[in-house]
């Protein structure tokens, strides 16, 4: 057992000194009081780690520190002493939050496993405070990275709605526009945090499958159900849910959903019992569920229902000034995880970036930066491992009036030639660029510049 402070709390010198010797032969640090009044200065003082606290004291009852404990600081197990045989108070205790119990005369193997055990319930506890300030941290809001006023509006009113009571909210946006992580910023910006954030796809699931995932089922309710099950819905209790993609619902399960919406409360299948649950639902889609309603692909009333707190997520290319931010953002994260050292964008580039539509968003972005990140060895991300979709204009360039064939005046080994200079100048010299371009091999660029002759001052 790693070294405690524990405040041992009783005005019996006797039992003092015999539990100081006990923990101290534990390795424990120990701290005494013997009333109420004096062990209040000590937790404001010491902060122990845990306290063993006599339900008697001459100042006061043991239950009353207790209830002034819990109050001010709820995070520190308290274990209470109390007479033999006195259950009620030991029951009252545990009522107001003690950690646990032990009677006089004290016996010491008893004591000694409720040591353990809330020592590691309190490491479990700094553990799980941690990974959820670790989350609360990751999906902070103020680093998103965005220079765009749209963008602004976005996270403005997405903090807006996570710190509200709305039980459901519809995020809106093109694949790729960053949904999954505004869903999970409003969960850990929310009074929720400390609860369940669970995700679904409901586009990846079989339908016949999906109920039984959101809603669970009774033992017997179909073949193969040979225990109960919880379903997402019921697990989430005090949380959030994603339902991802909730455009793709059949409209009988939309049906369903509709009115746990409404009610907050659900059947399992096969169940008989209205189960009720306190979450948020967050949905998304990258459809526009009001057209699809018109056309009968979606419940009208759902819909409504979904659109009480909608957020539109801007595409990127609606939004360029966020484009060069983010894809420096990427390339910082990308150095510390292929230990590399590159500064910036190339100027042709960014002018690449700048130009494209990027259908794909800010997913299409991150993974365009990846892939060159991964083969690029100089100080800049250049345009040789850009893939050739970025460029506006045809992959191969067009004849100029030059190359323009003319009966008799062009040979196909000339116009070949022609082609090489031109995809060379207009990669600046590129030849990695310029073999993109051509779609063809560096090797095969080479061996051709090197078979037609042609030097670099011809591009």
């Amino acid at each position: 057992m790693n070294r405690k402070k524990i405040l041992v709390v009783d005005d019996e010198k006797l039992i003092r000194w015999s539990l100081n010797q006990k923990l101290s032969e534990w390795n424990q640090n120990v701290i005494e009081a013997e009333d109420g009044k004096t062990a209040l200065q000590k937790v404001d003082k010491e902060s122990p780690d845990l306290i063993i606290l006599d339900v008697n004291l001459p100042d006061c009852t043991g239950l009353e520190i207790l209830k002034k404990l819990k109050t001010k600081y709820a995070e520190i197990p308290v274990v209470m002493i109390t007479a033999y045989g006195s259950i009620d108070e030991a029951v009252r205790a545990m009522r107001i939050g003690a950690y646990d119990f032990i009677t006089k005369p004290i016996d010491y193997v008893k004591l000694q496993g409720i040591l353990d055990h809330a020592f590691e319930a309190i490491t479990l506890k700094t553990k799980l405070a941690y990974y959820r300030d670790k989350e609360k941290k990751q999906f902070d809001l103020d680093k998103i990275v965005h220079e765009s006023k749209s963008m602004r509006q976005i996270l403005e009113m997405t903090k807006t709605i996570a710190g509200s009571e709305t039980i459901i909210v519809l995020l809106q946006g093109e694949s790729g526009t960053g949904k999954d992580i505004l869903a999970q910023a409003i969960h850990y910006l929310s009074r929720r945090a400390e609860g369940p954030y669970l995700v679904i796809n409901c586009s990846a699931i079989p339908e016949n499958l999906l109920e039984s995932e959101l809603f669970g089922y009774e033992k017997g309710a179909f073949t193969d159900a040979k225990q109960q099950k919880k379903g997402l819905i019921e697990l989430a209790h005090g949380g959030t849910l994603f339902l991802d993609e909730i455009g793709t619902l059949s409209l009988p399960l939309q049906a369903k959903l509709l009115r746990f919406l409404e009610t907050q409360s659900f059947k399992r299948v096969g169940g008989l019992r209205d189960i009720e649950v306190d979450i948020r639902v967050i949905a998304a889609t990258n459809q526009n569920l009001e057209a699809e309603s018109r056309a009968g692909k979606f419940r009208r009333d759902l819909f409504y229902r979904l659109n009480v707190c909608p957020i539109y997520i801007t595409p990127l290319r609606e939004r360029r000034e966020d484009i060069l931010p983010l894809a420096n953002h990427f390339i910082r994260d990308y150095n510390l995880k292929f230990r590399k050292n590159i500064k910036d964008l190339h100027k042709d580039a960014a002018e690449i970036f700048q130009s494209y539509d990027w259908p794909g968003n800010v997913r299409e972005l991150k993974n365009t930066v990846e892939r060159a990140m991964i083969f690029e060895s100089g100080p800049l991300v250049t345009t040789s491992y850009l893939p050739l979709n970025l460029y506006p204009e045809s992959s191969i360039p067009a004849p100029d009036s030059k190359t323009q064939l003319e009966e008799g005046s062009l040979s196909l080994e000339k116009v070949e030639r022609k082609l090489l200079i031109q995809a060379l100048r207009k990669a600046k010299g590129n030849k990695s660029r310029a073999a993109q371009i051509l779609e063809i091999t560096r090797d095969t660029l080479r061996y051709k510049l090197k078979k037609w002759k042609i030097k670099e001052d011809e591009y």
